[in-house]
């Protein structure tokens, strides 16, 4: 969507929503010259806000409990192995696991917040420490590698596909096909 198109959808709603906020932005920063155009309807947008004829909607925040939860728990568990052993679990990884495995908690309030600790600690606290310890037994099984890759960097798997693709080529050359 356009400046123009945007300043002219806020002009008629009487209101800039994040989206519109974000586009505006993502179109400034991109372009590398703005048009007389553009210019003015920033102008005239810049004006509506001042005035309070456009108002800004602000930003909804959402808190997910379960991330505070999930990452408390893969804290204190690899705490305890590194603790224990010469091992290093990386947390963010253990996080996203369990994370996916785990139903979301939002809420928008303090409160709400509160309320889905609370109900989370009481239903769903287990669930959470199996999910977390399923995660550490993966990465555990987990082979260390220093630059993880699909297929890796070493000169016999480079040197194999060289010579497959050599192998193979012809059937692909026009000129050399039968």
């Amino acid at each position: 969507m356009s400046i123009e198109k945007i300043v002219e959808q806020a002009l008629q709603d009487g209101y800039l929503t994040p989206s519109m906020e974000a586009e505006v932005g993502r179109i400034c920063n991109t372009a590398s010259e703005l048009s007389i155009e553009e210019y003015m309807a920033l102008d005239r947008l810049m004006g509506a806000l001042l005035t309070g004829e456009v108002v800004v909607l602000p930003r909804k925040q959402f808190i997910n409990v379960m991330e505070e939860l999930v990452l408390s728990e893969a804290i204190a568990r690899v705490a305890e192995i590194e603790a224990t052993t010469e091992v290093t679990l990386d947390v963010g990884d253990i996080a996203a696991y369990a994370l996916n495995r785990l139903p979301p908690l939002y809420a928008t309030t303090e409160e709400g917040a509160h309320y889905q600790r609370a109900k989370a600690k009481e239903e769903l606290q287990n669930m959470i420490s199996q999910k977390v310890q399923e995660a550490i037994a993966r990465s555990l099984d987990r082979p260390e590698t220093e630059n993880p890759t699909v297929f890796g960097k070493s000169p016999d798997v480079l040197s194999q596909v060289n010579t497959a693709l050599q192998e193979l080529a012809h059937k692909f050359d026009p000129d050399q096909s039968s």
